[in-house]
């Protein structure tokens, strides 16, 4: 199913706008401290007559120490009261302007956030960095724009009928928003948005997640794919087995032209066959075979996707590249890649006034913070932000691990969540467990498709399921759980000790088999959480999420 070419036109203003927003971020990064204080004023002065900004004296507020003093650090709970008031129809409460949107995310015990969404708020803190952070695909793989059909977009998820808050205004995810029409920008539409596939022919029900996925990649399986953008690495490693999963019916419906069993497409007997040799010479059948031009993929690198990017980037071609998507949340962003660093994203000084509390700090409403010029290079931060979109001083759990300065502004990495595992005091960051897991890796040479850990046992003990890339040995699996121990011991202070006095046992390795997480990946989405929520997952406490994983028995993943 193809789409017509993109007009020369829009290609050459969609550059000029990616490049431009570039551009000036590239040139706030030596003005940071002045655009920090800018943004605070500009968000002070735009909501100092709201409920919120009247209650915390914004119209006296001056410096960064004075908001410091007036207003405590919030987390979602904080605000929630506010937002929720927002999305019954009161207006001024935490914004003057009103949400046009409210984006949705999981929090920490699974309900749905209502994030709020304004028209200042994209035009002063979203639009920027988001056409920011196409320019380095946009610079270096110019032919994925040639043609809408050339990008396989797996976030992009358009809602026909979205859920709506009691004020009626649309409450979806970000990807699910037609920011044309809800915000008047007709160029933001995503590389891949207007592929054949983005919107589907034929009737599928919107919570039938899987078969929305089938039925795009079946599309996409006709198209010359050059990029594929994900996000969410979870759902761009999904698709490699995606391919193996569904490979009889995909061959079967472009044979027969069917789309879900619908005659949609003339048939295509000759693309079958091209496909069904690959299948007969290559076992098993991955993205590089059916797509020989792809070059690019476009996802978060950060967490634990830091430890099974490098392989899983080889499923798709010899020389693919992976630019990482920008370190932010539907709540705001943080850092986005200006260049082609593979993991180091620049402060977006003009969207968002910043501060940093240090990783293993608790946060309270008082918490003293840091100024981003105060971070110290290798050090891991908390991240807290405030922006015009009516957070403020919002903490969203993120670890962010600073790798440079560049500019004058540092360059950050996501480290993964602040919430610490702690059953005897060893207080686990995903990021130590990250890191000592790399070392691990690194010092014996092996690789992993992922990997999960739970606390377990009368002497509690780290138990890791790890998906190997290749067979591991009784050998292997000695010696890299014995170096992952010892990093553990080195990197968080905590574990040390308590391995010192017998509080924690020796950590346990349980290899999976490669598909496992693929599976748990599937096994969720059936479920109903859409795809671009359905992350990586690095401790796993829950019985019922643990067996899913590790225990073969269980029930297997929903196919469409």
């Amino acid at each position: 199913m193809s789409s017509p070419d993109l007009g020369a036109e829009h290609v050459r203003r969609y550059r000029d706008r990616v490049f431009g927003e570039r551009a000036r971020l590239q040139h706030a990064l030596g003005e940071t401290a002045e655009w920090q204080r800018k943004t605070l004023t500009d968000l002070l002065e735009f909501n100092a007559g709201t409920e919120f900004g009247r209650k915390f004296g914004f119209a006296a507020i001056r410096t960064l120490d004075d908001y410091r003093r007036a207003v405590p650090v919030h987390d979602y709970a904080g605000l929630e009261p506010w937002i929720e008031r927002m999305a019954a129809g009161e207006r001024n409460v935490l914004t003057a302007d009103d949400p046009v949107v409210y984006f949705t995310t999981s929090g920490s015990t699974g309900a749905h956030k209502k994030v709020p969404v304004t028209p200042r708020f994209m035009h002063t803190t979203f639009f920027p960095f988001f056409y920011a952070a196409w320019a380095p695909m946009v610079e270096h793989h110019p032919d994925v724009l040639a043609h809408p059909d050339a990008v396989l977009n797996l976030k992009h998820d358009p809602l026909p009928v979205p859920a709506r808050t009691a004020d009626g205004r649309p409450h979806l995810g970000a990807s699910q928003v037609d920011f044309g029409a809800a915000f008047g920008e007709p160029l933001s539409a995503e590389p891949g948005s207007a592929a054949g596939w983005a919107t589907l022919p034929v009737d599928v029900a919107a919570d039938d997640h899987l078969e929305k996925a089938y039925l795009r990649l079946r599309l996409a399986v006709e198209a010359d794919i050059r990029c594929v953008i994900g996000i969410n690495p979870a759902a761009v490693a999904a698709l490699p087995h995606q391919l193996t999963l569904w490979w009889p019916r995909i061959l079967r419906e472009v044979h027969d032209g069917t789309v879900g069993g619908q005659p949609v497409l003339p048939p295509n007997p000759e693309r079958a066959a091209e496909l069904a040799a690959l299948a007969r010479t290559f076992d098993p059948i991955r993205p590089a075979h059916v797509w020989p031009r792809l070059r690019v993929l476009f996802c978060w690198t950060g967490g634990v996707a830091a430890l099974y990017l490098p392989r899983l980037r080889e499923e798709f071609g010899v020389g693919v590249e992976v630019l990482p998507a920008p370190v932010a949340a539907s709540e705001g962003p943080v850092g986005v890649t200006l260049d082609r660093h593979p993991a180091a994203a620049s402060l977006v000084a003009t969207a968002a006034l910043y501060e940093f509390a240090p990783a293993d700090e608790p946060i309270e409403p008082d918490v003293p913070t840091l100024r981003p010029d105060e971070l110290e290079p290798d050090g891991e931060y908390q991240v807290i932000f405030s922006h015009v979109g009516g957070l403020y001083r919002y903490t969203t759990g993120d670890v962010v691990h600073v790798i440079d300065t560049l500019g004058g502004a540092p360059r950050i990495a996501y480290a993964g969540r602040a919430t610490a595992s702690d059953a005897a005091g060893e207080r686990l960051r995903e990021s130590h467990v990250v890191r000592a897991l790399g070392t691990a890796l690194d010092q014996t040479g092996l690789a992993v498709r992922n990997v999960s850990c739970r606390v377990a046992g009368t002497t509690p003990g780290y138990e890791f399921a790890v998906a190997p890339t290749a067979r591991w040995s009784p050998a292997e699996v000695d010696r890299v759980t014995q170096r992952l121990d010892t990093a553990l011991r080195t990197d968080a202070p905590g574990y040390h000790r308590a391995r010192a006095r017998g509080a924690l046992a020796t950590p346990r390795l349980r290899l999976v088999p490669a598909t496992a997480f693929q599976r748990d990946w599937h096994a969720r989405v059936a479920a109903g959480t859409r795809p671009a929520q359905v992350k990586d997952r690095l401790f796993r406490q829950n019985d019922t999420d643990w067996n899913r994983l590790v225990d073969p028995s269980t029930p297997k993943e929903g196919t469409p």
